[in-house]
């Protein structure tokens, strides 16, 4: 049991720490992140609960209607719902990379609760896979609607434009990564490149946040 549990918190902690110490400004509070990342694992249930209703009555029983809407759609908006109503509007959410921080956090804090389900029901043998696939995806999607909600929070125009993109991109991204993991029998082939483009994006959005937070705090010391 402790070996499933290490094999399935670590991957997300690992993931976790890598963004979260990429922060240059103000380092985030560690009350805040860790009620971000207990926001998402508590989302796991009620998303499940969903998911077995949609099943049992047949609801979006297409590859495409289960990929994006049985998994994606629910799984994204429920993310950037807990980012929108409980985090964008602290306090501690004060330049764009922080965006960032609390987008990875909400979902690995999800990818997290997941993995422990998944590898106590099939197996510790499943552990790398699962943090090489379905845990540092849902990193890279809440690095990416983090970006645009840091973008839309201190943007000066269209920043109802960004906090729609950070539902919409996630969305069509996982969308995409879970369309593969479903009408593909030889999905590995499809995900190699699809992960590789992911990360790409993923890290280049962290790099653009951290460039704006620089920006940002150069702006708020030309105040002083």
């Amino acid at each position: 049991m402790l070996i499933i549990l290490s094999a399935a918190i670590a991957p997300g902690l690992a993931l976790l720490s890598y963004f979260y110490l990429k922060d240059q400004y103000d380092t985030e509070p560690i009350s805040v992140v860790l009620k971000t990342f207990l926001y998402g694992v508590f989302l796991v249930f009620p998303i499940m609960f969903l998911q077995y209703v949609l099943e049992t009555e047949g609801v979006f029983k297409t590859d495409f209607g289960t990929a994006f809407f049985w998994a994606s759609l629910l799984e994204e908006f429920f993310k950037w719902f807990i980012l929108m109503f409980a985090i964008y509007q602290h306090v501690a959410f004060d330049e764009p990379y922080d965006g960032i921080v609390y987008g990875a956090t909400v979902s690995l804090g999800f990818a997290t609760m997941e993995n422990i389900l998944y590898l106590l029901a099939n197996g510790v043998e499943h552990a790398f896979v699962r943090a090489m696939l379905p845990v540092s995806s849902h990193a890279l999607f809440g690095v990416i609607m983090g970006y645009y909600l840091g973008k839309a929070k201190f943007a000066v125009v269209k920043n109802r434009y960004y906090v729609l993109a950070a539902l919409v991109v996630p969305f069509l991204l996982h969308g995409v990564y879970d369309y593969i993991l479903i009408t593909q029998k030889m999905w590995v082939y499809w995900m190699m490149p699809f992960m590789i483009y992911l990360w790409w994006f993923g890290l280049k959005k962290v790099k653009r946040a951290r460039i704006l937070s620089d920006f940002h705090a150069t702006k708020m010391a030309s105040r002083y």
